[in-house]
């Protein structure tokens, strides 16, 4: 994407009190160390690498990409802020504000993923679009958004475990939520690196399933043996409709259960004679 930058002046220093933030920021989370030392650093040698804004009324300029300089700039009580000028639309400013952010290391899985889904929503751009805008391939973009599935706990645990986005993909075929907690923890507990936790996840599945049958087997049986007593019991009503007062016993044993019935002989006798 190519963007204008003003031949005014290349590098500017602007007030930061004219300075407003992104509108589309992803980045959510900033470690206070790591902005306590940037703002000493600022303080001692300045602001080494201008930030990046847009002009968006004759006093007051949008930022785009800098927010941690910015940031620590206000920290350290500087006043004003070297900056680079561009000209460009709404919708190259979301796009480059985002582009910026992905290309740093300290930007989490989740804050890209949710800066993807905020410039799709914004700009009404579909999957293959906003590939196209940030040349990434669409499965990649798609991967990218599909952990947001993810519950907020979830996340956190992941990002407090430092695990990937790989990681975070595979833990989806788990659906059941419970279970997917539980699998993570383990994950997290043994520190298991990407294709671990993936065989890991694999074998859960492989069981849970096996699991899943053999219960489904068991209630089958159970389902037959209450038809098998039903027609027992229906038998001996007959009986006792009859004149024949006959009784049923059921048994319990660890590997099968047994049944008796009890048919009087005098019963026969009376009812044969009648």
């Amino acid at each position: 994407m190519l963007l204008k930058i003003r031949k005014s002046r290349r590098i500017v220093e602007i007030p930061i009190v004219q300075i407003r933030p992104c509108r589309t920021q992803s980045r959510k989370q900033y470690k206070t160390d790591e902005m306590r030392e940037l703002a000493m650093s600022i303080r001692k040698n300045g602001v080494i690498q201008p930030v990046t804004v847009r002009k968006v009324s004759p006093l007051e300029y949008e930022l785009i990409a800098g927010e941690r300089r910015l940031r620590a700039s206000v920290m350290c009580g500087k006043k004003k802020i070297p900056c680079i000028v561009i000209a460009c639309t709404d919708d190259q400013a979301e796009v480059f504000s985002l582009e910026e952010n992905m290309h740093r290391t300290d930007l989490n899985i989740f804050e890209e993923a949710q800066g993807i889904t905020t410039l799709m929503n914004s700009r009404k751009l579909s999957e293959k679009e906003v590939a196209k805008q940030l040349c990434k391939r669409p499965s990649a973009i798609e991967n990218k958004l599909d952990i947001l599935k993810l519950d907020d706990t979830e996340r956190k645990l992941i990002l407090k475990a430092h695990l990937t986005e790989r990681h975070a993909r595979a833990l989806l075929k788990i659906e059941d939520k419970t279970e997917r907690r539980m699998v993570l923890s383990e994950i997290i507990e043994y520190n298991l690196n990407v294709s671990q936790s993936e065989g890991y996840i694999n074998s859960y599945l492989s069981k849970t399933k096996y699991e899943k049958r053999c219960a489904q087997r068991q209630k089958g049986v159970i389902r037959d043996i209450r038809l098998f007593e039903n027609t027992i019991l229906k038998a001996l009503k007959a009986l006792s409709e009859s004149g024949i007062e006959a009784d049923q016993r059921r048994y319990e044993h660890q590997d099968y259960i047994e049944y008796t019935v009890r048919i009087p002989l005098n019963s026969c006798v009376m009812n044969s004679g009648a």
